[in-house]
């Protein structure tokens, strides 16, 4: 949920969940794209100017907050007929100071990520997951409205196709995966988010979304996961894992899939048989169509680069989850 910002004309477009931007085109897709084995070390003080400029630009500051979010039941079946009165948010432990604006985004253009674990611990269900994946593709983005980018990883990320809203492109971007090497998937959602996500320019609000297959079993990156996650947060980015772990139980790389959901405001999906890969896809599917959005003041808010959190609660009705990002960063005088 990052802060609003109005840009100036000069400005280049950092793309944000539920914010204004400037005018661009899609870039032109590409049938591939090496990427570097490391990746720069992760956003700190001391960055140049040229990396500030790159991600920030120049713009007017509006304290206004954004954030997409779900809405369930107690049976987990989403809740689309809520109103804006019926929701509190939560900023930092206070009360925000009103919500400007309150809409269910189901039309609002959607930008995906798609980001395929291609290490040799996947190998067993990588062609069943490509596939299903390819279906995915074909029936959530619409041509000339949505676009989609795709990511292979092994110790390094590869995009085997970029922003397009062409399904037939992502298709073979999809098929041109082969697995092979160790697991750098840290890196791979740090790039994703960087340099694709936050990169992207367009010609007005978008949702964000990045759909991660993967073990979970990194031993390759050089940012840590919390980087990876925070890089997710600053592009605002809702990240969905479906596990490759085929054991029949949770592994440690199930938990970290799970944390990285969890900070995002994703969800992240466990499917031990074949056959439930393409349910989890489907799940997501169904998710993106069901989604609220609003925009509102913080009581207190300060421009120093602090995390702030965020919590929507569903006034007036029982046994409701909101399910939303658990925070963003301030941005920095």
């Amino acid at each position: 949920m990052n802060i609003r910002s109005i840009w100036l004309p000069a400005a280049l477009g950092l793309t944000l969940c539920a914010t204004a931007q400037t005018a661009g085109n899609t870039p032109v897709p590409q049938a591939s794209q090496a990427v570097p084995a490391q990746p720069p070390a992760p956003a700190t003080g001391q960055q140049s100017s040229t990396q500030d400029d790159d991600r920030f630009n120049i713009r007017k500051t509006v304290n206004e907050v954004n954030v997409v979010f779900t809405v369930t039941d107690k049976h987990g079946r989403y809740v689309k007929d809520l109103q804006k009165d019926e929701f509190k948010v939560v900023d930092d432990n206070k009360p925000a100071e009103q919500i400007n604006s309150f809409a269910k985004e189901t039309d609002l253009p959607l930008q995906v990520g798609l980001l395929v674990d291609a290490s040799n611990s996947v190998r067993d269900r990588f062609k069943f997951e490509q596939e299903s994946a390819i279906e995915f593709l074909n029936q959530t983005i619409r041509p000339r409205y949505d676009s989609a980018f795709v990511i292979g990883f092994d110790v390094t990320p590869e995009v085997t196709q970029d922003f397009t809203d062409n399904t037939e492109a992502l298709s073979k971007g999809v098929r041109a995966l082969r697995p092979g090497g160790g697991t750098a998937m840290y890196d791979a959602l740090y790039f994703a988010c960087r340099d694709k996500l936050l990169k992207a320019k367009n010609t007005g609000p978008v949702r964000r979304a990045i759909i991660l297959l993967s073990d979970g079993d990194d031993n390759q990156s050089h940012v840590t996961r919390e980087e990876a996650i925070e890089m997710a947060q600053r592009a605002d980015a809702i990240v969905y894992t479906i596990s490759t772990n085929i054991s029949g139980m949770k592994q440690k790389g199930d938990k970290v899939l799970e944390r990285i959901a969890d900070a995002t405001g994703g969800r992240a999906f466990f499917p031990f048989q074949i056959r439930d890969v393409a349910n989890a896809f489907a799940e997501i599917q169904d998710e993106l169509r069901s989604q609220y959005a609003l925009s509102y003041k913080p009581a207190d808010f300060i421009a120093d680069g602090r995390y702030r959190t965020i919590e929507i609660v569903a006034l007036d009705r029982k046994n409701l989850r909101v399910r939303a990002r658990r925070g963003y960063f301030a941005p920095s005088r």
